[in-house]
């Protein structure tokens, strides 16, 4: 049996991947937004912004932002009226959306460090999951989406924005090339730590396809599953229902 999983380029242990995933979200997390802007040109508002449109946050529902570290999907889903529970595994990135939340003067959020694969939350307590950025990241992708399936009512949609593999010829390229030269060295000089970024960069070469991905949300026992691609699958918005 096969006990490893993917740190970038590497195979590692589960448990040395989540230790050393922990130590990257922990080197970066204060400059995590800036970067974000850095890398993306600002494009990462847009996306986070047609990602919250396609979840349809509604007053008084229960929703789940998970790896919501510093806040980004939580603001723009709390303007809606619903109520939020921002989780990350990380508690230096809960600590910049919290003080993010209190420069902002929100004090409706519940912020809960959580392991997506080992939630504490009772089952059907959700009335929608969201995760951006996130899912990558985690050690065991299939425990997670099992986990985000219990805790949802039924009833309940699963969103995650993710970064893919864009199919546009020649975007692809190009890309690539700044992917892989370029972000380590904004995020040395921006951040003072290039091999974060660069571990960033290789998750996302080793994350599923869009079809891989959009079949694991199926086997977790989500229908009416969906797959909408940013810039030729640079970026999709995945969705599921649980009924």
């Amino acid at each position: 049996m096969n006990d490893k999983v993917s740190f970038g380029y590497e195979d590692v242990s589960p448990e040395e991947k989540t230790a050393r995933v922990g130590e990257v979200f922990s080197s970066v997390a204060k400059k995590y937004d800036v970067m974000n802007d850095a890398m993306s040109a600002g494009m990462h508002r847009l996306w986070k912004d047609k990602f919250v449109r396609r979840v349809k946050p509604q007053p008084n529902e229960q929703i789940l932002d998970m790896a919501g570290g510093t806040g980004d999907i939580a603001f723009r889903m709390a303007a809606h009226g619903a109520s939020i529970t921002v989780s990350d595994i990380n508690q230096d990135m809960l600590d910049v959306g919290i003080e993010r939340a209190m420069e902002k003067g929100l004090d409706t959020l519940v912020w809960s460090r959580q392991n997506a694969e080992e939630l504490t939350f009772p089952d059907r307590f959700f009335d929608a999951y969201t995760i951006a950025f996130g899912i990558r990241n985690v050690t065991r992708i299939d425990k997670a989406l099992a986990e985000a399936y219990r805790v949802l009512k039924r009833g309940g949609r699963f969103y995650c924005l993710e970064f893919s593999t864009t199919q546009w010829p020649g975007f692809k390229e190009v890309y690539d090339f700044y992917s892989h030269q370029l972000v380590p060295k904004i995020g040395s000089a921006i951040a003072g730590d290039a091999e974060s970024y660069r571990y960033l960069i290789e998750s996302i070469r080793r994350f599923p396809t869009m079809p891989e991905f959009e079949r694991m949300i199926r086997e977790a026992g989500f229908v009416r599953t969906r797959v909408e691609p940013i810039l030729g699958g640079l970026v999709a918005i995945h969705s599921g229902w649980k009924i």
